[in-house]
């Protein structure tokens, strides 16, 4: 089926684009539309004639904006058929074949990488930060703790949430990862045990455990923290080191309630045990609900690892560390021993996303919740043998299988075309091989057909006679 666009809905999405010259900012609108795809691959533009009638402008205005698109790779014209679009390197851009389940392939659903592409505004925020760059350019580049511009803006977002924050207790990082590995580097000897939760994010506890200390889980059930459980292992066992994500915990996408955060700050100060609090995903509530305050309001000690992966845009690479005044000088030797800054110049943009948060996040909010809509949906009318929690934020369902078979049929899923992720990845001592985790961070068409492809795989591992080997090994990075 072919994919069009009309006139009228152009219209609407390009606004009062800037005019000086006109087909040069058509054209730019138009690149904006496509690239973050609110346009999407291979879609048929409306003739030149019904583009010119719904704008208002000149015949040659949208003649030279069509030949633009098509010089810079953004379009692509068919003989008879009219103008489709398309993006520089194809549809194969996207994909980076260390996070496939196999080589080539273009046509996997990817259910391996919980992220979001960029929203809406990213483009210009990069334009914006290019035209301020020439004015560091003069310096040597290096600010091994951040711009003073965005540690005064992380600083505020902390403020606005209720904790006073000073910018000189932010640290920018090259990413949520990069900040668990340094947190790991000043705070972990060999043989530490550090606390952690499972399921959990394996990349962080990886982090944390290169560094020598010894985990010590505790489960996170599918119904929540059981925070009588947490209590007992933190006497028995006296972690030195805490890694929670109280915030739509991954996999999971539980959200912890003020009373058990305080309730587990409590638990944690009296073994003196310092929290390490992830918080990659808190800024993804997509249910309008008001959000608990933040961990370390109950806890002064804890270490805050941020993210702007999540609420942005994987590609900006960017992380940071809140952490008490005391801690900072430590933090800081640790991390010129592993690397001296972030790029400047994705600073600069995320100076300008936190800037216009209240513009660009309520689309973006809103555009994954209509997919995680769509995906429970999905689940629910394909595999009715299925059981999850609806989260209220987060990136992704945590579904239960009737039986023990999420490895197999992960394997299974890799020969229908759909990468996805079973449950003892997430495991922090094996086990857990009922679940699989299904992000929503995908276009509503590859979502259902994502489905259909896991249902199929499901149908033939649910009667095999015995279960089927295990997974490739292939990277996660979210």
């Amino acid at each position: 089926m072919t994919r069009s666009v009309t006139a009228t809905r152009i219209a609407t999405l390009v606004g009062d684009f800037d005019r000086s010259p006109a087909y040069a900012g058509l054209a730019r609108a138009l690149t904006l539309l496509i690239g973050d795809g609110r346009i999407v691959y291979d879609t048929r533009l409306p003739s030149e004639r019904e583009l010119t009638d719904a704008l208002g402008v000149s015949r040659t205005t949208v003649t030279r904006a069509y030949a633009a698109l098509r010089e810079t790779g953004y379009a692509v014209a068919k003989r008879g058929a009219g103008t489709f679009t398309r993006v520089p390197g194809g549809r194969a851009r996207a994909h980076d074949r260390a996070l496939l389940p196999r080589a080539g392939g273009d046509d996997v659903v990817d259910f391996n990488c919980a992220a979001p592409p960029a929203p809406v505004g990213l483009a210009e925020a990069y334009a914006e930060a290019a035209a301020e760059l020439p004015a560091y350019l003069g310096g040597h580049g290096y600010f091994p703790v951040g711009l003073p511009e965005l540690q005064r803006a992380i600083a505020a977002t902390y403020e606005a949430r209720g904790l006073p924050t000073d910018p000189d207790q932010i640290m920018v990082t090259s990413g949520a990862l990069a900040a668990a590995s340094i947190v790991a580097q000043a705070f972990t000897r060999s043989g530490d045990r550090l606390l952690v939760e499972s399921p959990v994010y394996p990349n962080a506890t990886d982090a944390l455990r290169h560094a020598g200390a010894r985990l010590t889980p505790v489960p996170v059930d599918p119904e929540g923290w059981d925070l009588d459980a947490v209590a007992a292992t933190i006497r028995q066992s006296a972690p030195r080191l805490a890694y929670l994500i109280p915030d739509f915990q991954n996999p999971t996408g539980h959200l912890m309630s003020d009373a058990q955060r305080e309730e587990y700050a409590g638990h944690l100060r009296r073994a003196h045990t310092t929290p390490i609090v992830d918080e990659a995903h808190q800024a993804l509530a997509l249910d309008g609900q008001e959000m608990p305050r933040p961990f370390a309001s109950y806890a002064p000690e804890t270490i805050t690892l941020g993210s702007a992966s999540k609420a942005f845009w994987g590609g900006l690479r960017l992380g940071w560390i809140r952490a008490p005044y005391a801690q900072m000088e430590r933090l800081t030797r640790a991390r010129v021993s592993l690397d001296l800054g972030a790029p400047v110049m994705e600073q600069l943009v995320l100076v300008r996303l936190l800037a216009a948060v209240d513009e660009i996040l309520p689309a973006h909010r809103e555009e994954q919740r209509t997919q995680r809509d769509i995906l429970a949906a999905a689940v629910r009318e394909h595999l009715p043998e299925w059981t999850f929690r609806l989260p209220s934020g987060g990136l992704a369902l945590w579904c239960r299988l009737p039986e023990p078979l999420g490895s197999a049929l992960a394997a299974e899923a890799e020969r229908h075309g759909v990468a996805i992720v079973p449950g003892p990845v997430f495991a922090a001592e094996g086990g857990l091989d009922s679940f699989v985790r299904i992000p929503w961070g995908r276009r509503p068409d590859e979502l259902v057909e994502g489905v259909r492809r896991i249902a199929a795989a499901w149908a033939v591992v649910r009667d095999r006679p015995a279960p089927s080997p295990g997974t490739s090994q292939r990277v996660m990075v979210a």
